[in-house]
């Protein structure tokens, strides 16, 4: 799948300037905009913010080497999408079945908060994806993943609300003739997960959702 992704990217000087400064204070890390991981064809995208600092950031895989992964890896590898429950390094063994993972900004942002306008300039990325492999099933964590996959797809954010466990059906485009379904669930992140704000049984319950619409793995 060619999604125009680009390693050397600085379309966002503010981004681009940090990621300058990260290769300086951390001379080992991939410090770069992180692509999207796993099956190019897979009938379920996973969505997330951006890379964390000390992890996707430092290892050049979504959701790899910090906490904000072990739930989510622990679980796809439950319900059958990944070859293991733990995600080490890009390096390490793990394969995803029938699933990719990706995130609404590439490149680590500082204090991981994103500006609107990186959002929107990182979001031809994301619709790339979406257009040219487009999945049946995306499965949104946190609202701003929600709202770049409502935009990637030209919708407003008034078309779909998020909310944790909502399915919102997206319309049929000339990519997607019968349409791509939108999961949501609150974002897999160290707060969220150790407040109980999103327990495991949570979201096992929107995983197991999206089996059952998919079959099993």
């Amino acid at each position: 799948m060619q999604d125009g992704f680009n390693l050397e990217c600085r379309a966002c000087p503010r981004l681009a300037n940090f990621l300058d400064q990260v290769r300086r204070d951390h001379p080992g890390y991939h410090a770069r905009p992180v692509p999207a991981f796993g099956d190019a064809a897979a009938e379920l995208l996973i969505v997330g913010l951006a890379p964390g600092m000390h992890g996707a950031n430092r290892t050049g895989r979504p959701f790899t080497g910090d906490h904000a992964g072990v739930l989510l890896y622990r679980s796809l590898h439950e319900f059958g999408f990944a070859s293991r429950a733990e995600s080490l390094g890009a390096d390490d063994s793990l394969e995803l079945r029938n699933c990719r993972i990706s995130n609404a900004v590439k490149c680590l942002p500082p204090q991981n908060k994103p500006l609107p306008e990186e959002i929107r300039c990182c979001n031809r990325y994301l619709e790339a994806e979406l257009r040219l492999q487009p999945p049946r099933v995306i499965l949104a964590l946190g609202s701003i993943a929600h709202q770049a996959v409502l935009m990637a797809w030209g919708l407003k954010r008034t078309d779909c609300r998020f909310a944790h466990h909502a399915v919102h059906d997206l319309p049929p485009s000339v990519a997607a003739p019968d349409g791509i379904r939108l999961y949501d669930s609150y974002h897999c992140s160290r707060y969220n997960t150790q407040t109980k704000r999103l327990t495991e049984a949570m979201f096992h319950a929107v995983l197991r959702d999206i089996v059952a619409e998919l079959g099993p793995q």
